[in-house]
């Protein structure tokens, strides 16, 4: 077996490679570039499962970073239970084929519970006096350990909100080393978030974000240099371009003057009541699924949404099985915004009556995405609420602005100019003109295990569609 290093470096596409990322440059040059189409939605969870699985999300069941659960009527974000995803990961085929290989997951998603020989995955401790301590959940159990003692606790403050930085991308580097040195896994699958944060903030073409695309380019170099001095291939590899935003769109609050949302009021405080409501938006980047008690209530807002400036589609059931998003927990409508345009979750409509979470960075309480948390109103007022907690009172972290206007850079469409598509970088890649996501892992399976796999796939293909003496899989299950 060959062993391989791929490196998801989030946000990266042609339109940041260039004077500020001399290395991925460098890389770019000896090896081949080639872009990945975007799947629907291009986000986190949704880009990654389907590259670790070959399957779409109407196969896979990840339909974003988070979705309504129609059982326990809550919207629900940033699971991390493997069980959650529908279709059999490129580590599990793999050990099929070979039961001595190995894979390290580390810190990409849906990492709790899968059955990766080494993995790591943010996981904060939650204190009964309202502290949240920085840390992560490891398998084995015993790697937080090492890891920790010799890099200190995983900087969570540094992986999102206000204070998201390079630091957390280089302890996952350090610590995806560390695993190399002493475990040698066949595989190791590499997350490193760190222009998420600025893409976002500022867009592509801020003078911020060249500021960070270097920090990001010597940790690449880094990275690699230190894996293919190991003999390790790399692959570096991301799941979305991020493209320039300018226009907010609040579809709650849309819904909402429709008297189609239903709010309840705590302390003054108006709260999104999701079993309630005729209909409401789960808002997540430039999607957003929309979940209807009725089918007279889905015509009501199809009709109205496809009206509203900023929404590029409003797919309907039948719409989403032609763009693989079709699934259970998939809204029974999914928007795709316009060019230049992204989605709140805001249902509010006097900031006076926001929910105390909305100021906060608490992305699992939002009923939506919320990127304006990399955003601080005061570090004065920061430091004051600090430093309650730290004596023991509890207070309320309230910094986070309500201005969605903030925000410069977005993703989740599929439907952006080839400049913004996610990449492929690394030797030995078939120049296809569109490299579909779902192709990503029989290309890692076929670097695994060579040129031998390549011709089972070629020939299982071929002979798909054959008619066989086999029973269906509904005769056996009869």
């Amino acid at each position: 077996m060959n062993r391989i290093a791929v490196i998801d470096v989030v946000g990266l596409s042609r339109s940041v490679i260039g004077d500020h990322t001399p290395f991925i440059r460098s890389f770019m040059n000896r090896s081949e570039l080639v872009p990945v189409k975007p799947i629907l939605p291009a986000l986190t969870t949704s880009a990654q499962t389907t590259y670790l699985t070959g399957a779409y999300p109407s196969q896979h069941g990840v339909v974003g970073n988070g979705w309504y659960d129609r059982v326990d009527s809550e919207i629900k974000f940033w699971k991390q239970s493997a069980k959650l995803v529908q279709t059999e990961t490129i580590w599990q085929t793999a050990k099929k084929r070979n039961t001595n290989f190995t894979c390290a997951q580390m810190f990409w998603w849906f990492n709790m519970y899968n059955d990766a020989d080494y993995s790591a995955t943010p996981r904060p401790n939650y204190l009964a006096d309202g502290r949240k301590i920085p840390d992560c959940y490891t398998h084995p159990a015993s790697l937080r350990d090492e890891l920790t003692a010799r890099f200190g606790p995983f900087p969570l403050f540094s992986f999102w909100g206000p204070n998201a930085n390079i630091k957390s991308s280089q302890w996952i580097a350090q610590a995806a080393m560390w695993v190399e040195e002493k475990h040698q896994p066949t595989l190791n699958l590499i997350y490193l978030p760190h222009l998420d944060y600025c893409l976002q903030k500022f867009g592509p073409n801020a003078t911020e974000t060249h500021v960070e695309l270097e920090k990001i380019d010597l940790l690449v170099k880094e990275t690699v240099e230190f894996f293919e001095e190991r003999g390790v291939e790399v692959l570096l590899l991301s799941e979305y371009g991020i493209s320039p935003v300018s226009q907010p769109v609040h579809i709650n609050r849309i819904l909402r003057q429709a008297n189609l949302l239903a709010i309840r009021v705590e302390r003054g405080l108006e709260l999104l009541d999701a079993g309630a409501s005729k209909a409401f938006a789960v808002a997540d980047h430039q999607i957003a699924h929309i979940y209807c008690r009725t089918e007279a209530e889905i015509q009501q807002v199809k009709s109205l949404l496809s009206q509203q400036t900023g929404i590029a589609k409003v797919l309907d059931k039948a719409d989403q099985r032609t763009h693989d998003i079709d699934h259970n927990r998939s809204g029974d409508l999914v928007l795709i915004a316009a060019p230049h345009s992204w989605f709140t979750y805001y249902f509010w409509l006097d900031d006076k009556q926001a929910p105390d979470y909305a100021r906060m960075v608490d992305i699992h309480k939002k009923p939506g995405y919320d990127p304006v948390e990399m955003f601080m109103t005061s570090k004065s007022r920061a430091l004051y609420k600090l430093l309650l907690k730290k004596i023991g009172f509890r207070s309320v972290l309230d910094v986070i602005p309500l201005d969605a206007s903030l925000i410069k850079g977005s993703h989740g469409s599929n439907e952006v100019t080839e400049e913004y598509w996610p990449v492929l970088i690394g030797k030995g890649i078939p120049k296809h003109q569109n490299l579909q996501a779902i192709e990503i892992k029989n290309m890692l399976l076929n670097k695994i295990f060579g040129k031998e796999f390549e011709m089972e796939q070629s020939l299982l293909n071929s002979t798909e569609g054959v008619p066989t003496d086999e029973p269906s899989n509904n005769q056996r299950n009869d």
